[in-house]
């Protein structure tokens, strides 16, 4: 993939057929930056600029720059799969966020193994092992949630 961070912002490098340029845009921001080039070697430049830009507008305007990700977003899942997790996070003590946080980390730690986002360049399953997690109370249990009792940072 053409992934590029800086500073800790993160941008994918895209190509416009038509116009003959590279583009992209700082992901996970709720501000709109953007840059190009025609010319491949000066597109990271270019991404640094604009985040450098964008770092140096926000200050002059007493602007906190938005963080790339804060940890909270919205998912929509299957009713059942959603039912599992609750009767499995009340089993376990636990709150629905800290299980969905516990089964997300080891599904990353699993399927990547990496420290962090920026490093992860091939995809976690492909489509063939996608349609075995299918979202039923068995696979939720079985193949997503694998929990150690002990894991005091999680319980709340």
């Amino acid at each position: 993939m053409n992934i590029l961070e800086y500073k800790g912002y993160y941008t994918k490098i895209e190509y416009n057929v038509e116009d003959r340029v590279l583009y992209g845009k700082i992901e996970g921001i709720r501000d709109l930056v953007n840059f190009e080039s025609d010319n491949a070697a000066d597109i990271e430049n270019e991404f640094h600029a604009a985040v450098d830009d964008y770092l140096e507008f926000c200050k002059e305007v007493g602007k906190e720059p938005d963080k790339e990700y804060k940890g909270s977003f919205n998912i929509r899942i299957n009713p059942e799969l959603h039912r599992s997790l609750v009767g499995i996070s009340f089993k376990n003590g636990r709150t629905l966020n800290a299980t969905i946080e516990k089964a997300l980390e080891e599904y990353v730690s699993r399927y990547y193994s990496l420290p962090s986002w920026e490093d992860a360049k091939s995809p976690i399953l492909n489509y063939s092992d996608a349609a075995s997690y299918k979202t039923s109370p068995e696979n939720a249990e079985k193949h997503i949630i694998a929990f150690k009792m002990d894991d005091q940072r999680l319980q709340q």
